[in-house]
């Protein structure tokens, strides 16, 4: 039993087993894509495709025009078709009335004794003659034969990326089918816990997802992909599929099993039919992907955590195909500033979801979240950075070269939002994204949103305060920003103490507690309302166990980690908790002033102020809109008042 990593193999009763092994060797990025690249062969398999399907393929071999287009002269304007040297001489002083020519329209064939084309604004009649003012050169307005392309002239090389409007031009020419590259791809989902795509998964099940993502990501680029039925953790069932796959398939991807837990078979049923060509490469998320030589195909491992197995397929998968002359995986890349310092393990290449947008005239990347499971980071985010192996981050404001996954157009037409998250937030974003304005907001708390204002890293901060002036802890943030920052109430909201029970401030020492952040708008008003009853907070059980916000205390509660929480009403109806207010407190937009000049936030004020936005938070229950809407300002001891600013109107081109 020998390798890189994962697990050993050997027979048990007769079939395949396995024992848990640690990764040896990890290769670096380079060195593995260089094994991969290098081993395998193009497979030179090529299909004919009728031309309205060739978008998105690769062209086999060139294709040539099978006519002249045009194939005789034509009229490239409504006119009429003359003899050049019959209009010599003609002026505004001198019209000349001419007995020979013929009326044609655009696109007619211009009779042979004719050499040019007078537009027919031009042209003044006669009777039944033609009089012009202006004297007419050979060709003009001519379209001549062959003039776009001759016959069996070349139109696309061999290597061409058929585009849709190339699919214009061809049929144009006469194309009506064209040979293609083609390569099959077998992809295999392995795991006794999987269920299929369609079936809702049972306790400790999942969907099949990795496949699914594998097929859709790799036919971008014309690979023809087949998903395999769902492989149990059964050694010899893998292997079957492996050998099934291999038959029709030039590449074979098998999802999961690739890890070094207990009941990873893939490295030993690779070992069994062929040969391991690595097994871990320092690549985060991805470091358990595998390549195998199997009868002269790559066998290419996935990881199962659905952020490293997109790293694999984007990163090895579509690579190889690249190679082989298929099209590459679409990136488009820009420069952008980081919001935010970024840490690496030195030795790792690393690949982070980021969410780029335009604040000023800078694009600024906020690096979402690093954990190989966590899939909606991809959803959020549109691109992603990389951060070589050498290097062990970057510090905040550092610039870096970053990958978009989404349309550039709409980089213009995004809001950063860095605060404390709401119920209420959620709905006024899904209103934003109907008018064409994309949100990103995260959930770091008031602090950080005070920071993120302070460093200009956001649009705007969604923060939970007291109604009518800012605590002492957060006006040393504010100092700097006082006079520059002014407050958009989004709702007043009321703090609860959520349960499946409906318990309350009494019932605290008597249940398990989950606490939020210290210094987070629930955990002050925990605090506020402990001392205000005389509860001394070592009473209450779960005081200390601290979650990252509102929505986790949520989760923990309707999941039965804990029996009580503090957070907002929004989020306990949003858990299906029972909850019991115990504080008002107004959930505001802090943005700089300057920034309501900006269109993108005049957006959003109005859709705050709509009557829309104010029914939804009415029928939702736990919210008053009564001051949503105002915009406050802060005052030299720090209270919030009443203003009056001018707001830039929402003429944000495409909104």
């Amino acid at each position: 039993m020998t390798g890189y990593g994962g697990t050993g193999y050997y027979r048990k009763n007769g079939a395949l087993a396995a024992m848990v092994k640690r990764y040896l060797k990890l290769r670096s990025l380079d060195e593995a894509l260089t094994l991969l690249t290098s081993t395998f062969a193009a497979p030179h398999r090529t299909e004919r495709v009728p031309v309205i399907q060739a978008a998105g393929r690769v062209a086999a071999e060139p294709v040539y025009a099978k006519y002249s287009v045009p194939e005789v002269n034509i009229s490239a304007m409504d006119g009429i078709a003359v003899r050049s040297r019959d209009t010599i001489g003609a002026g505004d002083s001198n019209p000349i009335t001419l007995e020979h020519a013929a009326r044609v329209n655009t696109g007619n064939i211009i009779p042979p004794e004719f050499d040019a084309v007078v537009m027919i604004e031009d042209v003044w009649e006669s009777g039944s003659h033609y009089q012009i003012r202006r004297a007419a050169v050979p060709r003009q307005h001519v379209r001549l034969a062959g003039e776009d392309i001759k016959e069996n002239k070349l139109v696309i090389p061999r290597g061409h990326l058929i585009r849709p409007f190339d699919i214009g031009a061809l049929v144009t020419y006469g194309i009506t089918s064209l040979e293609v590259l083609a390569v099959n791809v077998g992809i295999i989902p392995t795991g006794s816990e999987l269920v299929p795509l369609g079936v809702r998964p049972g306790p400790g099940q999942v969907v099949e997802s990795n496949t699914v993502m594998a097929q859709v990501f790799l036919s971008q680029t014309g690979a023809h992909c087949t998903r395999l039925p769902i492989a149990p953790d059964e050694p010899d069932l893998i292997a079957e599929s492996i050998r099934s796959a291999l038959k029709d398939n030039d590449l074979v991807i098998i999802s999961a099993g690739s890890s070094a837990g207990t009941r990873d078979y893939t490295e030993s049923v690779i070992r069994s039919l062929g040969e391991l060509v690595f097994h871990g490469v320092a690549v985060k998320p991805g470091k358990p992907a595998m390549l195998g030589n199997v009868d002269g195909k790559p066998v290419l491992g996935l990881p199962g955590y659905p952020l490293a197995a997109q790293t694999v397929l984007r990163e090895f998968a579509a690579p190889l195909l690249e190679s082989w002359g298929f099209a590459p995986a679409p990136r488009y890349p820009v420069t952008i500033r980081l919001a935010q310092a970024l840490t690496s393990d030195p030795g790792f290449d690393e690949f982070v979801p980021l969410f780029v947008g335009r604040i000023g005239n800078t694009l600024y990347g906020i690096p979402h979240g690093k954990g190989a499971f966590a899939q909606m980071a991809t959803v959020k985010a549109n691109g992603y950075t990389h951060i070589p192996a050498p290097v062990e981050g970057f510090e905040a404001g550092t610039e870096l070269e970053a990958f978009l996954t989404t349309d550039s157009g709409s980089i213009g037409r995004t809001l950063f939002l860095t605060g404390t998250l709401d119920p209420a937030l959620e709905e006024l974003v899904g209103l934003a994204h109907d008018k064409g304005l994309f949100v990103y907001a995260t959930n770091p708390g008031n602090t950080a949103g005070f920071l993120a204002l302070g460093s200009n890293t956001c649009h705007a901060a969604p923060l939970i305060l007291p109604a009518q002036s800012l605590p002492d802890r957060y006006q040393p943030l504010m100092k700097y920003l006082k006079d520059d920052v002014v407050f958009i109430n989004i709702a007043t909201i009321d703090m609860v103490i959520a349960s499946v029970e409906g318990l309350g401030v009494s019932d605290l020492t008597n249940a398990r507690f989950i606490n939020t952040r210290r210094e987070s708008p629930s955990r002050m008003v925990l605090d506020t309302l402990l001392a205000a009853e005389g509860i001394d907070p070592s009473q209450v059980n779960g005081y200390l166990q601290e979650v990252h916000g509102p929505p986790a205390v949520a989760a923990a509660v309707r999941n039965g980690f804990a029996d009580a929480g503090m957070c907002t009403s929004g989020i306990a109806s949003a858990n299906g908790l029972r909850f019991v207010p115990v504080a008002r407190e107004d959930y505001e937009l802090a943005v700089r002033r300057e920034m309501l000049a900006d269109p993108r936030m005049g957006m959003l004020l109005e859709l705050i102020r709509s009557p829309a936005y104010q029914n939804l938070l009415s029928g939702s229950g736990g919210y008053s809109t009564t001051r949503t809407g105002t915009i406050r300002c802060l005052s030299p001891d720090f209270t919030l008042i009443e203003c009056t600013l001018p707001v830039n109107p929402s003429n944000l081109p495409g909104l």
